[in-house]
């Protein structure tokens, strides 16, 4: 790899070219671990960054977020004993319950993928 020189004033600086980023939207995990990283993994973020590697990883990351929702949530709801006949007797248990067996997924993939 040959390395090219840009005159800028009196030195000369690398002139480095970044791959092209996917460009493709991120879903809220890839947003998430992209913040995350940006604020406090810094430099793990411009490594990232600079060999290329951050679209996939955070590709990878919204994959793995999104199958642990799918696998985790139907366990935790049915634990919970939420089902269509509590739905039709009492819907604001039911609204209640989903929710909160949608946060405590969300807390678990946070903590296992997002801020590690």
């Amino acid at each position: 790899m040959e390395l090219n020189y840009i005159p800028w004033g009196d030195v000369l600086i690398p002139d480095l070219e970044l791959d092209e980023l996917e460009t493709r939207p991120l879903n809220k995990w890839g947003r998430m671990r992209k913040k995350y990283l940006m604020e406090d993994r810094y430099l793990t973020f411009n490594n990232m960054v600079m060999e290329g590697t951050l679209a996939q990883h955070l590709l990878e990351v919204e994959q793995a977020a999104e199958a642990r929702m799918e696998l985790l949530l139907p366990q935790l709801e049915a634990a919970a004993g939420i089902t269509e006949e509590l739905k039709a007797r009492d819907m604001m248990k039911w609204v209640g319950l989903k929710n909160t067996c949608k946060a405590q997924v969300e807390e678990i993939i946070q903590a296992e993928l997002i801020f590690v």
